[in-house]
Protein backbone atom coordinates (compact mmCIF):
# COMPACT_ATOMS: atom_id res chain seq x y z
CA UNK A 1 0.00 0.00 0.00
CA UNK A 2 1.91 3.18 -1.07
CA UNK A 3 0.71 5.73 1.16
CA UNK A 4 1.88 9.20 -0.13
CA UNK A 5 -0.11 8.04 -3.36
CA UNK A 6 -2.92 7.44 -1.55
CA UNK A 7 -2.98 10.88 -0.16
CA UNK A 8 -1.95 12.51 -3.40
CA UNK A 9 -5.10 10.87 -4.53
CA UNK A 10 -7.27 12.42 -1.84
CA UNK A 11 -5.67 15.87 -2.03
CA UNK A 12 -6.62 15.72 -6.12
CA UNK A 13 -10.35 14.44 -5.38
CA UNK A 14 -12.42 17.23 -5.26
CA UNK A 15 -13.58 19.13 -1.98
CA UNK A 16 -11.43 19.89 1.15
CA UNK A 17 -9.45 16.59 2.54
CA UNK A 18 -9.88 16.57 6.40
CA UNK A 19 -6.89 15.67 8.73
CA UNK A 20 -6.96 15.31 12.55
CA UNK A 21 -4.54 16.38 15.02
CA UNK A 22 -3.44 13.38 16.82
CA UNK A 23 -1.11 13.83 19.87
CA UNK A 24 -1.16 10.07 21.44
CA UNK A 25 -2.12 6.67 20.57
CA UNK A 26 -5.48 7.10 22.48
CA UNK A 27 -5.91 10.35 20.50
CA UNK A 28 -5.74 8.45 17.28
CA UNK A 29 -8.01 5.58 18.30
CA UNK A 30 -10.65 7.74 18.44
CA UNK A 31 -9.86 10.05 15.69
CA UNK A 32 -10.06 6.85 13.20
CA UNK A 33 -13.61 6.60 14.26
CA UNK A 34 -14.40 9.50 12.75
CA UNK A 35 -12.11 10.71 9.93
CA UNK A 36 -9.75 8.91 7.48
CA UNK A 37 -6.72 10.43 7.90
CA UNK A 38 -4.61 12.23 10.62
CA UNK A 39 -1.99 15.09 11.15
CA UNK A 40 0.79 14.03 13.72
CA UNK A 41 0.65 17.59 15.11
CA UNK A 42 4.05 19.22 16.98
CA UNK A 43 1.98 21.16 19.66
CA UNK A 44 0.43 18.19 20.61
CA UNK A 45 3.15 15.54 20.67
CA UNK A 46 4.85 18.30 22.32
CA UNK A 47 2.33 18.69 25.11
CA UNK A 48 1.75 14.79 25.31
CA UNK A 49 4.96 13.12 25.10
CA UNK A 50 6.89 15.82 27.13
CA UNK A 51 4.65 17.92 28.84
CA UNK A 52 6.44 21.20 27.02
CA UNK A 53 4.69 23.66 25.13
CA UNK A 54 5.94 23.74 20.94
CA UNK A 55 8.82 25.51 20.78
CA UNK A 56 11.42 22.96 19.94
CA UNK A 57 11.72 20.54 22.10
CA UNK A 58 10.78 17.35 19.82
CA UNK A 59 13.52 15.00 19.14
CA UNK A 60 13.60 13.42 15.64
CA UNK A 61 13.81 9.89 17.13
CA UNK A 62 10.93 10.15 19.53
CA UNK A 63 8.41 11.28 16.48
CA UNK A 64 9.43 7.93 14.54
CA UNK A 65 9.00 5.74 16.91
CA UNK A 66 5.12 7.06 17.61
CA UNK A 67 4.48 7.36 13.37
CA UNK A 68 5.95 3.76 13.61
CA UNK A 69 3.25 2.80 16.31
CA UNK A 70 0.41 4.94 14.65
CA UNK A 71 1.02 2.89 11.02
CA UNK A 72 0.81 -0.05 12.74
CA UNK A 73 -2.44 0.44 14.59
CA UNK A 74 -3.95 2.53 11.43
CA UNK A 75 -3.13 0.75 8.67
CA UNK A 76 -5.43 2.18 6.24
CA UNK A 77 -5.17 6.37 7.88
CA UNK A 78 -3.31 9.09 5.91
CA UNK A 79 -0.16 9.80 8.53
CA UNK A 80 0.53 13.68 7.96
CA UNK A 81 3.52 14.49 9.58
CA UNK A 82 4.50 17.74 11.49
CA UNK A 83 8.97 17.70 11.32
CA UNK A 84 8.88 21.61 12.30
CA UNK A 85 12.49 22.75 10.65
CA UNK A 86 13.56 19.31 10.29
CA UNK A 87 15.21 19.13 13.56
CA UNK A 88 17.39 22.10 12.54
CA UNK A 89 20.27 20.46 10.36
CA UNK A 90 19.52 19.78 6.74
CA UNK A 91 21.27 16.60 6.90
CA UNK A 92 19.29 15.50 9.79
CA UNK A 93 15.71 16.60 7.96
CA UNK A 94 16.40 14.23 5.03
CA UNK A 95 17.37 11.42 7.53
CA UNK A 96 14.15 12.15 9.47
CA UNK A 97 12.23 12.13 6.40
CA UNK A 98 13.57 9.22 4.46
CA UNK A 99 13.07 7.56 8.24
CA UNK A 100 8.90 8.03 7.98
CA UNK A 101 8.70 7.49 4.55
CA UNK A 102 10.33 3.71 5.40
CA UNK A 103 8.19 3.10 8.09
CA UNK A 104 5.11 4.21 6.20
CA UNK A 105 4.49 8.09 6.90
CA UNK A 106 1.95 9.20 4.07
CA UNK A 107 3.63 12.84 4.03
CA UNK A 108 5.48 15.19 6.35
CA UNK A 109 5.00 19.29 6.61
CA UNK A 110 9.00 21.84 6.65
CA UNK A 111 8.68 25.18 7.99
CA UNK A 112 10.95 27.69 7.15
CA UNK A 113 11.20 28.89 10.93
CA UNK A 114 14.46 29.38 12.42
CA UNK A 115 14.92 28.42 15.93
CA UNK A 116 13.73 29.37 18.73
CA UNK A 117 11.20 28.26 16.96
CA UNK A 118 7.53 28.96 17.96
CA UNK A 119 3.67 27.23 17.16
CA UNK A 120 2.72 29.39 13.79
CA UNK A 121 -0.56 31.00 15.50
CA UNK A 122 1.30 32.76 17.99
CA UNK A 123 3.73 36.00 17.94
CA UNK A 124 7.61 35.65 17.84
CA UNK A 125 8.10 33.55 14.88
CA UNK A 126 11.72 34.31 13.20
CA UNK A 127 12.10 32.63 9.64
CA UNK A 128 15.33 31.89 8.04
CA UNK A 129 16.31 33.42 4.91
CA UNK A 130 14.55 32.36 2.05
CA UNK A 131 17.33 30.77 0.02
CA UNK A 132 18.86 28.79 3.13
CA UNK A 133 15.55 27.55 3.72
CA UNK A 134 15.16 26.24 -0.22
CA UNK A 135 17.99 24.85 -0.13
CA UNK A 136 16.91 22.73 3.16
CA UNK A 137 13.87 22.24 1.46
CA UNK A 138 15.35 21.01 -2.39
CA UNK A 139 17.81 18.34 -0.05
CA UNK A 140 14.58 17.03 1.65
CA UNK A 141 12.50 16.75 -2.09
CA UNK A 142 15.64 15.09 -3.24
CA UNK A 143 15.39 12.53 -0.23
CA UNK A 144 12.10 11.48 -0.85
CA UNK A 145 10.80 8.82 -2.90
CA UNK A 146 6.99 8.96 -3.23
CA UNK A 147 6.28 11.10 0.47
CA UNK A 148 4.07 14.01 0.03
CA UNK A 149 6.12 16.99 1.42
CA UNK A 150 4.31 20.20 2.39
CA UNK A 151 6.99 23.39 2.08
CA UNK A 152 5.64 25.60 4.74
CA UNK A 153 6.25 29.50 5.14
CA UNK A 154 5.99 31.09 8.87
CA UNK A 155 6.32 34.71 7.36
CA UNK A 156 4.00 37.43 8.31
CA UNK A 157 4.29 40.29 6.50
CA UNK A 158 2.25 40.85 3.18
CA UNK A 159 4.89 41.54 0.55
CA UNK A 160 7.05 38.14 2.10
CA UNK A 161 4.23 35.93 2.35
CA UNK A 162 3.61 36.54 -1.34
CA UNK A 163 7.21 36.17 -2.33
CA UNK A 164 7.56 33.15 -0.29
CA UNK A 165 4.42 31.27 -1.05
CA UNK A 166 5.46 31.82 -4.96
CA UNK A 167 8.85 30.18 -4.56
CA UNK A 168 7.68 27.40 -2.67
CA UNK A 169 5.21 26.55 -5.47
CA UNK A 170 8.12 26.86 -7.89
CA UNK A 171 9.58 24.00 -6.62
CA UNK A 172 8.94 20.32 -6.04
CA UNK A 173 7.10 20.16 -3.14
CA UNK A 174 3.46 18.95 -3.38
CA UNK A 175 1.60 20.72 -1.53
CA UNK A 176 2.17 24.68 0.33
CA UNK A 177 1.03 25.99 3.72
CA UNK A 178 1.01 29.59 5.00
CA UNK A 179 0.83 29.24 8.30
CA UNK A 180 -1.72 31.88 10.57
CA UNK A 181 -3.00 33.11 7.77
CA UNK A 182 -5.69 35.92 9.05
CA UNK A 183 -8.50 36.11 6.68
CA UNK A 184 -10.23 34.94 3.68
CA UNK A 185 -8.99 37.44 1.69
CA UNK A 186 -5.31 36.04 2.18
CA UNK A 187 -6.27 32.72 1.21
CA UNK A 188 -7.54 34.03 -2.50
CA UNK A 189 -4.08 35.88 -2.27
CA UNK A 190 -2.14 33.10 -1.52
CA UNK A 191 -4.51 30.64 -4.07
CA UNK A 192 -3.34 33.30 -6.82
CA UNK A 193 0.39 33.67 -6.29
CA UNK A 194 0.89 29.54 -6.18
CA UNK A 195 -1.32 28.69 -9.08
CA UNK A 196 -2.27 25.25 -9.32
CA UNK A 197 -0.16 24.05 -7.05
CA UNK A 198 -2.21 22.35 -3.74
CA UNK A 199 -2.94 24.38 -0.78
CA UNK A 200 -3.05 23.49 3.06
CA UNK A 201 -4.84 25.83 5.68
CA UNK A 202 -4.23 24.84 9.48
CA UNK A 203 -7.32 25.08 11.88
CA UNK A 204 -6.33 26.10 15.08
CA UNK A 205 -8.84 26.97 17.91
CA UNK A 206 -8.01 30.29 19.63
CA UNK A 207 -5.39 31.12 16.61
CA UNK A 208 -4.67 33.62 14.51
CA UNK A 209 -6.70 32.10 11.18
CA UNK A 210 -10.65 32.49 10.89
CA UNK A 211 -12.81 29.42 11.62
CA UNK A 212 -13.87 27.90 8.00
CA UNK A 213 -15.99 24.78 7.13
CA UNK A 214 -14.41 22.45 4.62
CA UNK A 215 -17.25 23.71 2.21
CA UNK A 216 -15.89 27.01 2.43
CA UNK A 217 -12.69 26.07 2.63
CA UNK A 218 -13.51 24.19 -0.85
CA UNK A 219 -15.11 27.05 -2.37
CA UNK A 220 -11.50 28.85 -1.63
CA UNK A 221 -9.78 26.84 -3.56
CA UNK A 222 -8.51 24.95 -0.20
CA UNK A 223 -7.59 21.20 -0.41
CA UNK A 224 -6.52 19.71 2.57
CA UNK A 225 -7.45 21.23 5.89
CA UNK A 226 -5.05 19.88 9.03
CA UNK A 227 -7.10 20.17 12.60
CA UNK A 228 -4.42 20.41 15.21
CA UNK A 229 -4.91 20.66 18.53
CA UNK A 230 -9.35 19.60 18.63
CA UNK A 231 -8.32 16.30 20.78
CA UNK A 232 -5.70 17.83 22.72
CA UNK A 233 -8.29 20.62 23.66
CA UNK A 234 -10.74 18.59 24.03
CA UNK A 235 -9.05 16.13 26.26
CA UNK A 236 -7.79 19.05 28.52
CA UNK A 237 -11.50 20.28 29.48
CA UNK A 238 -13.01 16.89 29.74
CA UNK A 239 -10.38 15.66 32.37
CA UNK A 240 -10.46 19.41 33.80
CA UNK A 241 -14.51 18.94 34.22
CA UNK A 242 -14.26 15.12 35.67
CA UNK A 243 -11.59 15.68 38.10
CA UNK A 244 -13.43 18.93 39.45
CA UNK A 245 -16.50 16.87 39.45
CA UNK A 246 -14.96 14.01 41.12
CA UNK A 247 -13.06 16.45 44.34
CA UNK A 248 -16.47 18.10 44.49
CA UNK A 249 -18.30 14.48 44.75
CA UNK A 250 -15.79 13.88 47.65
CA UNK A 251 -14.02 11.33 45.62
CA UNK A 252 -17.50 9.41 44.75
CA UNK A 253 -17.08 8.38 40.97
CA UNK A 254 -20.02 9.91 38.81
CA UNK A 255 -23.23 7.15 38.45
CA UNK A 256 -22.52 5.07 35.11
CA UNK A 257 -25.28 5.87 32.54
CA UNK A 258 -25.79 4.28 29.02
CA UNK A 259 -23.54 7.46 27.80
CA UNK A 260 -20.75 6.97 29.94
CA UNK A 261 -17.54 5.61 28.68
CA UNK A 262 -16.30 2.24 31.16
CA UNK A 263 -13.92 -0.31 31.10
CA UNK A 264 -15.83 -2.08 28.16
CA UNK A 265 -16.35 0.95 26.12
CA UNK A 266 -12.60 1.40 26.20
CA UNK A 267 -11.62 -2.06 25.50
CA UNK A 268 -13.41 -1.89 22.64
CA UNK A 269 -12.20 0.68 21.38
CA UNK A 270 -8.55 -0.04 21.56
CA UNK A 271 -9.12 -4.12 20.86
CA UNK A 272 -9.29 -2.89 17.17
CA UNK A 273 -6.16 -1.25 17.08
CA UNK A 274 -4.76 -4.72 17.59
CA UNK A 275 -2.86 -5.87 14.40
CA UNK A 276 -4.03 -9.54 14.05
CA UNK A 277 -7.47 -8.00 13.84
CA UNK A 278 -6.89 -5.75 10.55
CA UNK A 279 -8.15 -6.81 7.36
CA UNK A 280 -5.49 -7.94 4.74
CA UNK A 281 -5.21 -5.48 2.18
Amino acid sequence: MNHPIRLRSAIAAEGTTPLIGVFDMFSASVAAKHYDGMFVSGFGFAASHYGLPDIGFIAWPDIIAFVQRLRLAFPKQHLLVDIDDGYVDPETACHAVQQLEAIGASGVILEDQKRPRRCGHVDGKQILPLDEYLDKLNLVLAARKDLLVVARTDAIEEAEILRRAKALAATEADVILVDGVRSIDWIHKVRRVIGDKPLLFNQIAGGKSPRLSLSELSDLGVNVAIYSTPCLFAAQSAMDAALLELKGGDGRLPEFTAASVGVSECLSLLEKNISRHHART
